[in-house]
């Protein structure tokens, strides 16, 4: 059995004491901290959790997902801390979301909102993890080249599912009974209001 470790008590001291305009991870033993999102990331983010938290409660789709914004994931085994931007657990491997903000069972689904002050560390920082904790799919999504990565983890490598753009209609696993227009997630999509 592999021991439990949880980041330097100063590290995550550190993380814990960051202001709120700034979102911190540790990753390989680095505290890594960025600022809040901008707008097309936040708008991607916001209209693609809206889409998939009514699908995990069974509106448009079988239900069984809890999806979350932005949850503190605690890989104990690495004392990783990793905050995705969207997060889903099936329901009968976390009948019950964590009354503290520690999510320490491995999301069945994560998603990355990329923009260019993250989309490395994003890439060659937290895949890596992710896999290494068996999260079983991942997307990538980039508001600024409207595009959609989606990711299967297979025998402990990434395998890319499927490659997406700009208006595409997907349907995508795990959310594969969903037909997900991709247009709603761009900010400077056709429903986006005309400037004023």
């Amino acid at each position: 059995m592999s021991a439990v470790l949880e980041p330097p008590a100063e590290l995550y001291a550190e993380l814990c004491g960051l202001p709120e305009t700034l979102t911190g991870e540790i990753l390989g033993g680095v505290l890594y901290t960025q600022p809040r999102p901008a707008g097309p990331q936040a708008y991607a983010a916001s209209a693609l959790g809206a889409d998939l938290f009514g699908f995990g409660r069974g509106a448009n789709g079988p239900g069984g997902w809890w999806i979350l914004d932005e949850p503190e994931l605690h890989f104990v085994r690495d004392a990783e801390v990793c905050v995705p931007d969207l997060a889903g657990w099936r329901r009968e491997r976390m009948p019950a979301i964590p009354h503290g903000h520690r999510f320490e069972v491995a999301p069945d689904w994560v998603c990355e909102i990329l923009s260019p002050g993250t989309a490395r560390k994003d890439r060659v920082v937290k895949m890596p993890i992710y896999a290494r904790h068996g999260v079983p799919h991942l997307w990538l999504v980039d508001p600024l080249e409207r595009t959609l990565e989606a990711f299967a983890l297979r025998e402990g490598k990434w395998m890319v599912v499927g490659l997406y753009q700009g208006d595409d209609v997907v349907q995508v696993a795990p959310f594969e009974t969903l037909a997900l227009p991709l247009a709603n997630l761009w900010a400077d999509g056709a429903d986006a209001p005309a400037p004023g």
